[in-house]
């Protein structure tokens, strides 16, 4: 891939260096686009090849690069080849470059890109994939909202990539907090209540009976006896704890629809209350297990006694904590799937559990524990609505879709839509996963939904929006276009640079696939969309011959495709906006060109709204 331009490349250069074509291949890039001259399309890093060399006895870089690019030869794939700063620089034969290019994405379809030559070799795995996980009896929180989404990204990439992936949604449904909560229930609990509004009743009897516990040492008694219940399979108490679990479940599921996001399994502690026992036996027979004088029981993972490195995994009666668990589900998950990889998607706060979870694993004998990651995240801050603080998600989605669906209700056209609650919430939730990625994953950031919905820049809004306009192109044209096209009608500057953009989506996914960061795809499609912003503007469809009007329609076909490809990878839904009384006909269409400035800056939310769909006659 790149349509193959990198294996050519690599193919001369293997034999002016005598290596395989294969040990040249990932030092073979494609080139960024300047928005000030044009660049060459590929270029190999000649510090690459000598970096086994010390940097005493390194040759000059910039001499070895003329050098070498001396040896090289163009021919019907390279159409120039030159130097820059320690590099040997690859320009594709431009014609050969259009119709390659575009003949590729339209072929490989949602596959373009995954098919590269970076990915050869690259054996199928079996990965686990743990994200998400709320606490059952608890409303959604908006912390577990990146666990969601990243861990959605995760799954959405491998998956696409090949590999056999397992998504568990890990449930906080067992611990001390369901003896505080099944005491609460019994004393403050109304049954109606539960069943009209299950979460919200929980999330309250859970704030009483905690304060109630805080005065009152026979109501912590009462919890402590009640998840002592539990965990010797006390029927009366398991019944109700079955019932808030059921009635949370059902809950979680009906936000993760409305987030596009979906899970092989319902997994939870409560899974492991018996085989947590055995994780301790085993800990103990091994010497491992040391007892303290207030009862708990704890692994030293020092070895000497270092606080900082001690972990408890029981308390002093008996019963077990999140370590102990986590260890048991580690093992089950391991007999039942024989994973290649298991990835942890948690807040960077659970990053010394996890550290210690693996280094327990490792100690009892569980070679395997070398393939558990933690993928860990920052925290979000202020996140507020006009109601004030947000600690739960449905009130971000609702906060979405009402402000989407106000700016749309100021648009005439805006009427027409099929269904604008769903476009609206689609608008909304594509903003608030670019806000989301577009820096790196461990970085705590600081919300806005002024940047979320702001009227230039870089957003979510902006990704939907391209792809909406794009579409409705197709629709309007495609019919009499999509079929040969002429490469020369494409050499303009406007089209290079996409072309030579499009060339470097395997490399996104491929650096994405290594470090397992969205913000690499999130830069990409922004780009994408601003050069298809102006490209738009001066290469016209509409009153132009129909071979340079098909031509443009496929490149711009091409770019529809990429953009909605990598949105589906970052779990967004491509929007496509179609009204009731849509006329497909070139007097009612709009210029679409107009969403954009000058610049190619996306315009405010309510003009795109209003220049992409056709105005009533």
């Amino acid at each position: 891939m790149a349509c193959g331009f990198r294996r050519s490349i690599a193919s001369q250069l293997s034999r002016v260096l005598d290596l395989p074509p294969e040990n040249l291949i990932k030092s073979i890039s494609a080139v960024p686009i300047s928005r000030k001259e044009e660049v060459a399309d590929f270029q190999l890093s000649v510090d690459s090849l000598l970096e086994n060399n010390n940097d005493h006895s390194r040759p000059d870089i910039q001499i070895q690069a003329m050098r070498l690019a001396e040896k090289l030869k163009c021919d019907t794939v390279v159409s120039e080849i030159s130097t820059g700063q320690g590099t040997v620089n690859f320009k594709i034969n431009r014609e050969l470059l259009t119709k390659t290019v575009l003949q590729q994405v339209i072929e490989d379809g949602s596959k373009y890109g995954l098919k590269s030559e970076l990915f050869s070799g690259l054996p199928q795995k079996r990965i686990v994939i743990e994200f998400s996980s709320p606490n059952v009896a608890k409303k959604f929180h908006v912390g577990h909202l990146r666990s969601t989404i990243i861990g959605n990204f995760i799954a959405n990439l491998k998956e696409a990539l090949g590999h056999q992936v397992t998504r568990i949604n890990y449930l906080g449904d067992w611990g001390m907090q369901f003896g505080l909560l099944g005491t609460g229930f019994q004393l403050f609990g109304y049954e109606e209540k539960l069943q009209s509004s299950p979460l919200q009743h929980l999330f309250e009897v859970y704030v009483q009976v905690n304060k109630e516990a805080a005065d009152d040492k026979n109501v912590a008694k009462s919890a402590h006896e009640f998840f002592q219940r539990l965990e010797l399979g006390d029927m009366q108490a398991l019944a109700l704890w079955q019932k808030f679990r059921d009635l949370s479940i059902d809950e979680y599921m009906r936000i993760y629809k409305r987030l596009g996001v979906h899970f092989d399994e319902y997994s939870g502690e409560s899974f492991y209350r018996e085989k947590s026992q055995e994780v301790l036996k085993l800990l103990d027979s091994k010497g491992l297990l040391q007892k303290t004088l207030k009862g708990t029981a704890v692994v030293d993972l020092s070895g000497n006694g270092d606080p900082s490195s001690i972990c408890t995994v029981m308390r002093s009666d008996g019963t077990s904590l999140y370590a102990t668990r986590d260890l048991a589900a580690a093992i089950d998950r391991m007999e039942k799937y024989n994973f290649d990889k298991m990835i942890y998607v948690t807040d960077k706060g659970q990053k010394k559990h996890f550290q210690q979870v693996f280094q327990m694993l490792q100690i009892m004998g569980y070679d395997w524990a070398e393939r558990c990651q933690h993928v860990p995240f920052g925290v979000v801050q202020g996140m507020k609505t006009r109601r004030g603080d947000v600690t739960f998600l449905e009130d971000v989605l609702n906060e979405i879709r009402l402000r989407m669906l106000q700016n749309m209700a100021s648009i005439k056209t805006t009427k027409e839509l099929e269904n604008p609650q769903e476009t609206a919430e689609q608008v909304g939730l594509a903003a608030l996963i670019i806000q989301d990625f577009r820096g790196f994953l461990l970085s705590d950031y600081q919300f806005s939904w002024d940047r979320v919905f702001q009227s230039r820049g870089d957003t979510g809004v902006f990704l939907q929006y391209t792809h909406a306009r794009l579409h409705s192109l197709e629709e309007t044209f495609g019919c009499g276009y999509l079929n040969d096209f002429n490469t020369a009608c494409l050499q303009e500057p406007q089209s290079v640079s996409i072309l030579q953009h499009l060339l470097r989506f395997d490399e996104v996914l491929y650096r994405s696939s290594q470090d397992l960061q969205p913000r690499h795809i999130v830069s990409y499609l922004l780009t994408l969309s601003h050069l298809a912003a102006v490209a738009h503007r001066t290469l016209h469809i509409r009153n132009s011959p129909p071979e340079v009007a098909g031509a443009r329609l496929h490149l711009f076909r091409a770019v529809r495709s990429v953009l909605a490809n990598g949105m589906k990878l970052l779990g967004i839904t491509p929007l496509h906006l179609t009204s009731r009384r849509q006329r497909m006909s070139q007097q009612s269409l709009i210029d679409t060109s107009e969403c954009f400035s000058p610049k190619g800056k996306c315009l405010n939310s309510s003009k795109l709204f209003q220049n992409i769909l056709l105005k009533e006659n």
